[in-house]
């Protein structure tokens, strides 16, 4: 496949052309409530061409392989039509790789029975853990996606890309009092992953229940402890999505917020994009134009140290490609994405965290957000009173907001209790859902945060 595509680049005019062909093959269950809401398996396979003529590109997909001839003309032609600049791309060494996957486990020798078997025992934990118990929702998915590339600058390779994922969740009611709470696993190496749930599941149904007895979160201003789960998110979708190029190429406010060498926060932060973590659901060898992923310091030691780029937006802003041009899939083109996003930890126990905090607020998890420039709100998925320095009972509505450059410099404890955290979903930037990413933290002391309430 990468000699048709190569041989197929022979007949390029642009300025620079790749071609990315792929094949997948996936399954999916799912059950919502007691009913069976999807069973299904598929094989799908295309590829896109893209092309840059004088800075303009031109895009086209495929389905077959016999098309890349007559593709690969037609995006020349409409690169060329819309062209009026010139060509900037940056320059990597061309690769040439061959990246298997490393499976523990084969979810592809699992049989569809099997998987069957064990979502409907997982859903029958959940409808009957307690009479407040109103719906369920379990969602099984795997798939393994292979993917070949040649550009015109000689890069190339095949990467096998395999994921399962499994998402649980638990509705419960009392009146018109509703309540929800889930949990997820997602893995790049082994179907067990998806095994041995009945604990968490059975904790994230009892919790939907408590919920429904917790008191509303009172609003104000607090010191707030946040889980590694938060934590991760935090900088994934506060942080992470400032630092990509393209966003910053576009906004010059942001651009000149967002400089290299800006103080963001205390010397003990450090916030780290790295796609290249063994085993890790946001890793790959290469990014979506063949550029390796690496280690990228977002900020290291509170100074603000790099950006995320793609090779167009490198060559804009006259910094390195770091092999974040990723795609969801066969039919889009790369854009910069993030891939295993975290915090670094630090040396502090949680206990030591919470010790001077008379009345603050341990929020966990998250069921939703978002972001507009560098303001966020995100709604914690429970959370619990800190009195005393203890965590005292379970509450619920506790929604965080703020601008994060003036949060980042608000955190003043990190927890020595790092975790990557790789659960269900994805990225969901630009429409393309869901990039596997993973993210991670350790537990986050941040003072002065607003938090809304009743």
């Amino acid at each position: 496949m990468i000699e048709r595509l190569q041989k197929a680049l022979e007949a390029s005019t642009a300025d620079y052309a790749d071609i990315r062909f792929e094949t997948e093959d996936s399954t999916a269950i799912a059950y919502r409530g007691p009913e069976v809401e999807n069973v299904s398996s598929a094989r799908l396979q295309g590829g896109i061409v893209r092309a840059c003529t004088r800075g303009g590109w031109g895009v086209v997909t495929f389905d077959s392989p016999a098309e890349l001839a007559s593709r690969v003309r037609e995006a020349c032609e409409c690169a060329e039509f819309v062209g009026k600049d010139v060509t900037r791309l940056a320059e990597v060494e061309p690769v040439e790789i061959d990246a298997r996957a490393k499976l523990e486990r084969d979810f592809r020798g699992v049989s569809l029975d099997d998987k069957l078997a064990l979502m409907a025992g997982y859903n029958d934990l959940i409808l009957k853990a307690d009479p407040h118990i109103e719906s369920s929702h379990v969602a099984y998915q795997d798939s393994f996606r292979t993917v070949h590339f040649a550009s015109s600058r000689g890069a190339c390779f095949r990467e096998e890309r395999p994921r399962v994922v499994l998402s649980v969740g638990a509705v419960a009611r009392d009146g018109s009092l509703v309540q929800r709470s889930g949990d997820s696993v997602s893995s790049s190496v082994t179907y067990d992953c998806v095994l041995g749930m009945e604990e968490k599941i059975e904790r994230a149904a009892r919790r939907a229940v408590d919920l429904l007895k917790a008191p509303p979160c009172t609003g104000g201003v607090y010191t707030v402890v946040l889980d590694q789960r938060l934590g991760g998110v935090f900088a994934h979708e506060a942080f992470g999505h400032l630092s990509e190029a393209d966003f910053l190429y576009e906004n010059p406010k942001m651009r000149s917020l967002m400089h290299i060498g800006r103080e963001m926060g205390v010397p003990q932060l450090n916030i780290v994009d790295d796609g290249g973590i063994p085993g890790a659901v946001g890793s790959n060898r290469v990014d979506d134009e063949g550029t390796p992923t690496r280690k990228t310091y977002l900020i290291e030691e509170g100074v603000l140290a790099g950006h995320l780029h793609s090779l167009e937006t490198a060559a804009k802003m006259g910094e390195q490609p770091t092999g974040n041009a990723r795609a969801i899939g066969r039919n889009v083109p790369p854009i910069v994405r993030m891939t295993n996003t975290y915090i670094e930890g630090g040396s502090t126990s949680f206990e030591e965290l919470i010790r001077d905090i008379d009345n603050g607020i341990y929020a966990c998890h998250m069921i939703g957000g978002q972001t507009m420039m560098e303001m966020f709100t995100f709604s914690a998925a429970f959370a619990y009173r800190i009195e005393k320095g203890a965590v005292g009972e379970l509450i619920r509505d506790v929604v965080l907001t703020g601008n994060v450059f003036e949060t980042l410099k608000n955190i003043d404890g990190f927890g020595s209790d790092f975790q990557l955290v790789q659960v269900g979903g994805g990225c969901g930037k630009g429409g393309q859902s869901p990039l596997p990413v993973t993210f991670g933290s350790p537990h986050l002391r941040i003072r002065n945060v607003v938090v809304g309430g009743k």
